[in-house]
């Protein structure tokens, strides 16, 4: 499969499970997904950074029969919310530890301690999250 260049270091990041992200040159704004041009600034000149994998859960939404994903639930209760990482991008993402149990507890404590996960899914090295267990 023929990758974009803009694409290709951010799925071998994932693939050494690590997050890349662009950084622009000239504002330091941080792009994920990664882009070539600074959303902030403007500015054409950005490089890759990784990014810690640690952020915050800032949402919570239980998926609903139509729309859960029967591979997701395979590893575990999950939720769909948006993450931010340590360096300030946010982004909707999945995140394995919620249940529809948990859901009405964790959302008093909002924002929630994640940390990013990697798993391979056909084929791919794919990145999701996990809440942070008491002490981490």
């Amino acid at each position: 499969m023929k990758i974009e260049k803009i694409v290709a270091p951010f799925y071998e990041g994932l693939e050494n499970h690590k997050i890349l992200a662009r950084k622009c040159k000239e504002c330091g704004a941080i792009e994920f997904p990664p882009r070539y041009a600074c959303n902030t600034c403007g500015y054409h000149e950005t490089e890759w950074v990784e990014l810690s994998g640690k952020g915050k859960l800032h949402s919570i939404i239980i998926p609903a029969t139509l729309n859960a994903d029967p591979w997701n639930s395979k590893i575990g209760p999950y939720c769909y919310g948006i993450v931010e990482l340590e360096e300030g991008v946010k982004f909707n993402a999945t995140v394995f530890g919620v249940s529809k149990k948990t859901a009405k507890e964790y959302r008093t404590k909002l924002p929630l301690p994640v940390h990013a996960i990697f798993v391979e899914r056909d084929g791919f090295t794919t990145m999701f999250f996990e809440v942070d267990k008491e002490g981490e």
